[in-house]
Formats: structure tokens, sequence, C-alpha cells
């Protein structure tokens, strides 16, 4: 299957390595537009984790210093197929690719080192190492796919609580990785 998801619907996939080679793709373009209002830009979200399954949308997480400052980038990022969706969600400005309501690229927008992109970093980083809590994940995602193919919102919702608990190690994991 091709990278995207018709909006509203969920399909979970097993990690593909063309994920990570459009989110460079996707990030350098990112970089040339905003330049120096982009402190930094990561892949995250499932398709960065491997070895477990995620929807064929990528995930990229924008670091900046002042949200309004993205706001003045608008035009610019919409020529160039970045459409502003608004803030969905406090603190965090969304954009997103594709036409219609066929989605390919979330960019999250959000201020660099806040709790919001940090969190973005830490989940990823930590299922990246931590197999048991990736798999027990991945396996929640395939379940709630199914039950819930058509109804994103639920689908959302119903992870909100394994989220919580797999954020909450990965802090302590970033504080104190030895352990």
């Amino acid at each position: 299957m091709k990278i995207g998801l018709q909006r509203g619907t969920v399909i979970v996939e097993d990690h593909k390595t063309e994920w990570e080679e459009d989110a460079k793709q996707t990030i350098e373009s990112l970089r040339k537009i905003l330049q120096s209002v982009a402190i930094d830009i990561q892949h995250v979200g499932s398709t960065a984790i491997k070895n477990i399954c995620a929807k064929p949308i990528i995930d990229i997480a924008v670091g900046v210093l002042n949200l309004d400052e993205m706001l003045s980038l608008n035009d610019v990022l919409e020529e160039n197929g970045f459409i502003f969706r608004g803030q969905v969600i406090p603190d965090e400005l969304l954009y997103v690719c594709g036409e219609n309501d066929f989605r390919t690229h979330h960019i999250h927008i959000t201020v660099y080192d806040s709790e919001e992109w940090n969190n973005y970093l830490n989940m990823r980083d930590y299922l990246n190492c931590h197999e048991e809590d990736a798999h027990a994940y991945s396996e929640l995602k395939k379940r709630l796919a199914e039950q819930y193919p058509d109804d994103r919102g639920t689908y959302t919702s119903m992870k909100s609580e394994m989220i919580t608990e797999i954020l909450y190690k990965a802090n302590l994991w970033r504080t104190q990785p030895d352990d």
C-alpha cells in the first residue's frame, strides 16, 4: 500500500523502510521552507518506530521557538503542499499533506523542548528501545484497527490509556536511562 489513508479511516500495516525514506525527504523540504524558524525537525509517531504496525501516515514534529511565527509562513507552506488545519490540540499547530480527504502526512508544530515536543521524541525513542512495550502497543493498535476501521476518533481515544502509561515510562527512562 502507498503512504496515506482516507480521512477518518484506520488501517495499520507492518513497518516499512519506505516510511523512513519519505520522512527524510519531507524533513528536507520543511528545512528548506522553514529555515531558521525550525529549531529541529524529527520523524515521530508509529511510522518512526521499527517493528510495530502503523497507519501509513507519516508524522513529523517541528520544534519552533514561537508558534505565531509559523502562521506567517502558511502561504509558502501551502504552495509546497503543507495545508494548515489549525490548532487541533493546545500548544500545537497541525499541517497536513494529501489531496481532498486523503492524508499522507501530519506535521505537528510545537514549541521546541516543551512537554509536547519531548513526548513525541521520548515515546519514539523509548519504544524503539523497549521491544516488549512496543509489541504490546502494536498489538493494541491491530485490535483497535480491526474493531474501528471507519472510526479514527474512537481508535485514537482507545489508545490513550496505553499511550499515557508509555509516556510515563518513557519520561522516567529519559531522565534515568540506566534503569
